[in-house]
């Protein structure tokens, strides 16, 4: 059985779930991979709060074990936090290093990040270009927008109206799935 790790924020974490165990994007990923009877075991290595240098800090950890897929999901607390585009991207980029170095043949997926509408312009417009321009450069899967069809969407989100709900999760799985099951 091979590892599919997923490596991120509250957002991998499944922040504010009932139960994260079965309605996190990677407890969804998990209940897809045995419908297609695949021989892949789903980690969720999501911590909320995280920023891109906190997933520097903690990575070790994370693969130091067999991985066979990466997911990487980092950014927007960087940009919350007021980190400049550049850094998250130069961050990023230690990250999918830091994996390749140590597990030379491993597959990666990007999950790509847009801007809440209060951000202003050209600083969003940066951040929005750091995923694209990465997943380029390293030659990886990509999902463009990993919050598409739910961000901003009430009935998908917890009252928070940052974060996905159950539902939410759901439609989050179904965008991502394809890119994941393209790299199995």
């Amino acid at each position: 059985m091979q590892n599919i790790l997923f490596f991120g924020d509250s957002l991998t974490a499944g922040y504010g779930l009932a139960d994260a165990k079965t309605e996190s994007l990677p407890a969804l990923i998990q209940q897809k991979v045995n419908t297609a009877n695949l021989a892949y075991h789903v980690i969720n290595g999501g911590l909320s709060g995280d920023t891109t240098s906190g997933g520097i800090y903690r990575l070790d950890y994370w693969i130091n074990r067999p991985i066979a897929i990466f997911i990487l999901e980092l950014g927007i607390n960087d940009i919350i936090r007021g980190i400049s585009p550049q850094t998250t991207s130069n961050n990023l980029q230690t990250i999918i290093d830091r994996v390749k170095q140590r597990h030379p043949d491993v597959k990666i997926a990007l999950m790509g990040m847009e801007i809440p509408a209060f951000i202003p312009g050209v600083f969003a417009a940066q951040f929005k270009a750091i995923f694209r321009k990465l997943a380029e450069t390293n030659n990886t899967a990509f999902v463009p927008f990993y919050l598409q069809d739910v961000a901003g969407v009430a009935h998908l989100n917890l009252p928070d109206r940052l974060h996905p709900n159950a539902n939410g999760y759901k439609i989050m799985a179904d965008n991502v799935w394809p890119v994941i099951k393209g790299l199995l």
